[in-house]
């Protein structure tokens, strides 16, 4: 019996599959389902809607930027807490059974069948259709542009910045995107804060960017700014200008 029934929805939506723009997007916690045969993981339907469950509001920005570049767009469909589809399935991260401070009881003591079930059907077919929509593109090489949100307030510690754009061994497009947002009037931007890319830590830039050869970059936007369709609106509107200027300059145009 697999995990999950046909009546739900599939693993991944693809937006603008015929996009032409140089970029690829992603969203790697952009939904926050859980499939029928897990319940609800023992979490609380409030703690559904916190940060934990998902990455707030990215996916609003992630299919409003898709739509203004024109670009496709990969969004994952169920909540990180049923398996992380930014970490390597082997770290204990990808099915947590504590997130922040919050318990994820039905993550607790997982069999290994369990863990390979999800992974099979949900990271699995998320992470082949990436592969798919870059393989499209060959021999042309997209800038691939990791989607993500982070909450303003983290174990009690306050993350003032407003975005940041986040790398690991090629920063070289994130650094010309980083420039451009603090040009940006009043806005506060990290870079590698209030995470940084590692291959034991994430999945999707070192696997798909790196080894791929691509430019990238990994963006995080604070919650609070993104949390409804204005916000959205703002942001999506700001990357649809600064990232094709970014690009240009990466090419020296």
């Amino acid at each position: 019996m697999g995990l999950l029934g046909a009546d739900e929805p599939p693993a991944y939506r693809i937006l603008n599959a015929t996009g032409t723009s140089p970029f690829l997007l992603t969203a790697d916690h952009a939904g926050r389902v859980i499939p029928k045969a897990l319940g609800n993981l023992g979490v609380s339907a409030a703690d559904m809607r916190r940060h934990i469950a998902w990455d707030i509001g990215i996916a609003g920005v992630t299919a409003r930027l898709s739509d203004l570049l024109d670009a496709t767009a990969v969004l994952q469909t169920y909540s990180r807490l049923v398996i992380d589809c930014n970490r390597p399935p082997g770290v204990p991260s990808a099915f947590p059974a504590v997130s922040e401070a919050t318990a994820i009881p039905g993550n607790v003591a997982l069999a290994p069948a369990d863990k390979q079930m999800r992974q099979a059907e949900i990271f699995t077919p998320y992470h082949a259709a990436i592969a798919s929509c870059l393989a499209a593109r060959h021999p042309a090489r997209p800038i691939y542009v990791a989607m993500h949100s982070f909450t303003p307030v983290y174990l009690g510690v306050a993350r003032p910045m407003h975005v940041a754009v986040l790398y690991n061994r090629n920063p070289a497009f994130s650094s010309i995107l980083a420039d451009l947002l603090r040009a940006e009037e009043n806005l506060v931007v990290a870079e590698n804060d209030p995470y940084r890319v590692t291959d034991e830590t994430d999945y999707g830039v070192p696997v798909h960017a790196e080894c791929g050869d691509l430019h990238y970059v990994e963006i995080e936007i604070r919650q609070d700014l993104i949390e409804d369709e204005a916000g959205q609106t703002l942001w999506a509107a700001r990357l649809a200008r600064l990232l094709p200027i970014a690009a240009a300059k990466l090419t020296g145009g």
